[in-house]
């Protein structure tokens, strides 16, 4: 700028700041659009061929190439790149990314090459002796050249392909240390661990750093997965951990029973009780049968009671669902509301979701809607015969799933007319409905608590089932009930009640140190019930086999070392004693029943006794829905609810309502 030039005026905008490192040459990799990024390779390509003929020959005649050779290496060069550039472009080799770059797509590469390859021999020496030697004078190829010319190209142009996707794998795993992830030992190198770790690896977002594998399997022994090396089997945990500064650990085993991860889970604990344990959900959980890095979980009490392997028959749910309307009540429970998500799974032409508690239905509705579908929400009480006629004539379903119910047996116990309205009169409309709105089908939710009953609940359950017994003989629709125990994780089972009294510092509550329940999985359970109905004919009740009955207080126990501490030390466990209508013992089947094998392994059906006195039936049950309507003592309803079912027996003091 000469003396006489005026600067322009720029606008002070502030300091300017100082550019990033590397960002320009960011910003030009993001601008790189496909024709530009096939134009450097098609380039790179064409560079690399002619420096394969050139390195070969010069490798040959260790740098002294002879004069004929040199003359016409061009000529070389031109019928190496016709020859390859024709079958890279046939076989697609340059419509790929550079950041994936596949093996099926070096697989291709490797091919074009070696046709092309091919046809430079032929070229060079079937062709060039008749036909380009008298005219060019070009000898043929020396065979050494010839074979070194192919391993070249194949290097130069396969490097600068997976270069991108190399360097990106080396920078992720070379550099998570000032990233701060967890240094992470994957315990199972199966489908599921290979999953996970190579997301870890891929993922720049993952929280973890897969360190290494534990696998018992003695063919995987030092091998390595995406670059992640099995580190030795189980019992070489501790000096893994020890060797290797880890800070989590993986289970990644989701099709193992519960007894062998809890296995794992007290070897880890034997070795270093300080170590971080994280889970993935079981199989059955897992929604698309794949693992990934947001299904991984901190190791609860579910994971090691309720994983024991399932085999379910989909084929028949799916038929017994797909193009079907499906009506479900109680949908906002935690029972419901996993049956909801299940059944959309199998693609039902409508979904009814009935809750009488409104918030609930609308949490349940915001999960639904992500999953897509047809999804029909009801607010809605089964005691109320009007507003269920309305939901019948509206929706018009043709299978009818029955989870709504009055569970809590120690507060039912003070007020067993609210369990007769709910359980026993709600039951009744709804079946009444099913059969003159045709419904197909109607599965009613029943509980092992109907079995020789010692409390309202139980028994409230039990009469619903002789209700729907009753009306199955009528023969339009078909009813089924299933009974099952404790769910886990759900608002009715002692998990919650135990998480909230660890969290505010104990003490945790137990009635009875020899009390024992049956649990499952809610996952497992519904799945059972829907393969139960499916196959159901009408007139069953069905049992769900639960395993083996759990002591409550190794429940307690459990969960406080779970939540990192110890019990009778850090958090003490006191006994309350047993409440109104509980049993230290939940039975399978009542006293006057039997039960025969059905098709699933896990699924039996009671032998019911049917007495055969319909008649006497609805005069009790009416008697009761009078008692309940007035507000009748205990003692009337009780007594009421023992004609229809003898093996009530409530022989135990209520005790005060507010001592749970």
């Amino acid at each position: 700028m000469s003396k006489n030039q005026t600067a322009p005026m720029v606008e002070n905008r502030g300091p300017v700041p100082a550019p990033n490192k590397g960002s320009r040459f960011t910003d030009a990799l993001k601008k790189v659009t496909p024709e530009r990024r096939k134009a450097f390779f098609i380039l790179t390509d064409f560079l690399f061929i002619a420096l394969a003929v050139y390195l070969s020959f010069w490798l040959r005649f260790d740098g002294l190439i002879p004069y004929e050779y040199k003359q016409n290496l061009l000529r070389f060069v031109i019928a190496a790149e016709i020859c390859k550039f024709v079958f890279l472009i046939a076989l697609g080799n340059y419509g790929f990314t550079w950041r994936y770059f596949s093996v099926g797509e070096l697989a291709r590469l490797m091919a074009a090459l070696f046709i092309g390859w091919v046809i430079l021999g032929l070229a060079m020496y079937l062709i060039g002796p008749l036909i380009i030697k008298p005219i060019y004078g070009i000898r043929a190829f020396p065979r050494s050249v010839y074979f070194m010319d192919f391993g070249f190209s194949l290097v130069f142009i396969g490097l600068l392909r997976v270069s991108k996707r190399g360097y990106r794998e080396f920078r992720i795993r070379h550099n998570v240390a000032s990233k701060g992830k967890a240094r992470t030992l994957i315990v199972g190198a199966g489908s599921a661990g290979e999953q996970i770790g190579k997301e870890m690896i891929t993922n720049v977002r993952s929280k973890y750093f897969p360190v290494g594998f534990i696998d018992d399997d003695p063919a995987k022994q030092g091998i390595s997965i995406h670059g992640i090396k099995i580190l030795g089997k189980r019992q070489d945990i501790p000096e893994v951990l020890k060797a290797n500064n880890i800070d989590e650990i993986l289970i990644a085993m989701p099709s193992v029973p519960s007894k062998e991860i809890r296995a794992i889970v007290d070897f880890i604990r034997s070795t270093d009780s300080r170590k971080k344990i994280k889970i993935l959900p079981s199989i059955i959980d897992l929604m698309d049968g794949n693992a990934a890095l947001k299904d991984i979980h901190d190791v609860k009490v579910e994971d090691l009671l309720g994983r024991a392997p399932v085999q379910i028959d989909n084929a028949a749910i799916r038929t017994f669902i797909s193009g079907k309307k499906v009506l479900i009540t109680g949908a906002g429970g935690s029972i419901g509301s996993e049956l909801a998500r299940t059944v959309f799974q199998f693609g039902p032409a409508k979904l009814g979701v009935l809750d009488i508690d409104e918030t609930e239905l609308y949490y349940l509705i915001n999960r639904l809607k992500r999953t897509g579908g047809n999804l029909f929400p009801y607010i809605g009480d089964i005691r109320d015969v009007g507003k269920m006629e309305a939901v019948f004539e509206g929706f018009r379903p043709e299978i009818v799933i029955h989870a709504a119910a009055y569970k809590h047996v120690p507060i039912l116990e003070h007020f067993p007319e609210e369990a007769v309205k709910t359980n026993v009169l709600g039951t009744r409309n709804l079946g009444d409905l099913a059969i003159r709105h045709g419904v197909s089908k109607f599965v009613n939710i029943s509980t092992d608590k109907a079995i020789n009953p010692t409390s309202i609940m139980g028994t409230s359950k039990r009469v619903g089932e002789e209700i729907l017994l009753a009306l199955d003989k009528q023969k339009s629709t078909r009813f089924i009930s299933v009974r099952f125990g404790n769910v886990l994780g759900s608002r009715g089972s002692v998990i919650p009640l135990f998480k909230e009294q660890i969290q505010n510092g104990g003490p945790v509550t137990v009635t009875h140190p020899d009390m024992r329940r049956y649990f499952m999985a809610t996952s497992e359970a519904v799945l059972l019930v829907l393969e139960a109905a499916a196959f159901g004919e009408g007139g069953e009740v069905f049992l769900l086999d639960m395993g083996e009955p759990i002591k409550i207080d190794d429940l307690a126990r459990e969960m406080i070392r779970l939540s990192g501490h110890e019990p009778d030390v850090d958090i003490a466990i006191v006994y309350s004693g047993l409440r109104g209508g509980e049993k230290l013992f939940e039975e399978l089947l009542g006293a006057e029943e039997g039960s025969e094998s059905t098709r699933h392994p896990k699924i039996f059906r009671a032998k019911t006794r049917h007495s055969g006195m319909e008649g006497s039936l609805w005069e009790s049950v009416d008697r009761l829905q009078a008692a309940s309507a007035k507000g009748s003592r205990r003692e009337e309803i009780v007594g009421i609810m023992k004609t229809i079912v003898p093996t009530f027996n409530p022989e135990r003091e209520n005790g005060s309502i507010l001592n749970w």
